[in-house]
């Protein structure tokens, strides 16, 4: 066991060190964190207008017209979500290095926009809203990325206009700004015109061909899934924030699978994933935060004897309910504890097959795409991530059940170790 506790410590702490403090992964992350709120509220309102039996009430004509006046809700965040993350990466990338945020913000929507076809069915001037979302989500990130680095490389070049000490700042400031941008959106032109002349005819359709479908279909897979629980379950062993870390990978390709469900669900259509980001966040995190530790404190409270794990349970509680796990991760603790590496490890994967074969064999509907804050208490989050239906919460109280069995002899054994310890120490005291 040492030996493999050295192994793991010598070979994932230098990559998760790495990882961490990656300049373009944190930009990613913080992007997605400034369109959460967005993608919430559109949530929010995608679970109000499918209230179930709801077009039984009140009939088929007043639930479409219901329907109809709650539907730009979704449509202006969820369906468009792509402009917030774009714009999100280009202001945190450009604030990473010290220079005007807002602009790395706005060149790289301006950017893309080029980037993006504007034909829709020979009208010209139209935007496809489909691009704005999930399918343009990997020519975003790309554009971000590149026009925020351009932009900054025309600033530290001092190519920008100087306007005299009494121009009012933000005067200034946008003139400063004017040929950095101006420089940065002619290249993006210059690409949009390669583009023209290729067979792929625009950079959308060549992202999409050749980086975002391919990495979809295998992040989309059981396999790839089960390789990143994993390294979430071990970086937090290591007393590492797995989610910032693994999710700052595979976020852009769960939340566009999660968006091609978002569109099937609200069209009525077959839901095409089962692999989202509300699978991973709702049915695997969210139901105590990470490794699913909700059960190990119902467990506490129902095979516990010593004082120490009593106490722990307690003050987990009221948290864990709420999927803030820190005082379990490190009051149990989980970090550095070799004793319960394992179930720590093979419960969240045990977790991962049952619920992907359930909702792929039609036992449970597939999440429907629909955003659920992580604060929502297991079982209402299931019930509302798959549409609002009863089997996505039966389905997160089997997987608390499975968490239970795998964890119980292991918490069994701590339980009698701090027990002994404490009558140990009872007894030195008398």
């Amino acid at each position: 066991m040492n030996r493999f506790m050295s192994f793991l410590e010598g070979v994932l702490l230098p990559i998760a060190d790495k990882l961490n403090n990656n300049r373009y992964l944190t930009a990613l992350r913080d992007g997605f964190m400034v369109a959460l709120p967005l993608i919430i509220f559109g949530s929010i309102f995608v679970v109000i207008a499918n209230f179930p039996f709801l077009d039984m009430l009140i009939g088929e004509e007043a639930f479409a017209a219901y329907q109809n006046a709650l539907g730009p809700a979704s449509a202006a965040t969820l369906s468009i979500m792509g402009l917030f993350v774009i714009i999100g990466i280009g202001y945190k990338l450009t604030e990473s290095y010290g220079l005007e945020s807002i602009y790395g913000g706005v060149v790289a929507l301006a950017a893309f926009l080029i980037l993006t076809p504007q034909t829709l069915e020979d009208t010209t001037g139209v935007i496809p809203t489909s691009v704005l979302g999930a399918e343009g989500m990997f020519l975003g990130i790309i554009t971000a990325f590149v026009s925020a680095e351009l932009y900054r490389f025309f600033v530290n070049r001092g190519w920008a206009i100087k306007m005299p000490s009494g121009v009012p700042g933000a005067v200034s400031k946008s003139f400063s700004a004017l040929i950095p941008i101006t420089l940065t959106l002619s290249v993006f032109l210059l690409i949009r015109f390669l583009f023209s002349i290729t067979n792929f005819e625009t950079a959308q359709t060549f992202i999409y061909s050749i980086i975002q479908e391919p990495l979809t279909v295998l992040g989309s897979g059981l396999p790839a899934t089960i390789v990143a629980v994993l390294f979430i379950q071990l970086f937090w062993f290591f007393g590492l924030h797995g989610q910032i870390i693994v999710n700052s990978v595979f976020d852009p390709i769960w939340y566009a699978l999660n968006d091609q469900n978002l569109q099937a669900f609200q069209n009525g259509q077959e839901l095409p994933n089962v692999i989202t980001k509300q699978f991973i966040d709702t049915f695997l995190v969210g139901m105590g935060g990470t490794g699913m530790t909700l059960a190990v404190i119902i467990l506490i409270f129902a095979i516990g004897k010593s004082r120490q794990l009593k106490e722990l349970g307690k003050l987990g509680a009221p948290a864990g309910i709420f999927n803030v796990n820190e005082p379990i991760i490190f009051g149990l603790p989980i970090v550095m504890n070799p004793l319960i590496l394992v179930p720590w490890l093979v419960a969240p994967v045990v977790v991962t097959i049952v619920t992907y074969y359930s909702m792929s064999l039609g036992i449970v509907p597939k999440p429907a795409g629909i955003i659920v804050p992580w604060t929502t208490p297991p079982l209402l989050s299931g019930f509302l991530a798959t549409g609002n239906a009863w089997q996505g919460a039966a389905l997160q109280a089997v997987n608390l059940a499975i968490v239970m069995v795998i964890w119980w002899p292991f918490l069994k054994v701590m339980d009698k170790q701090y027990y002994e310890s404490e009558k140990s120490a009872e007894n030195e005291e008398n």
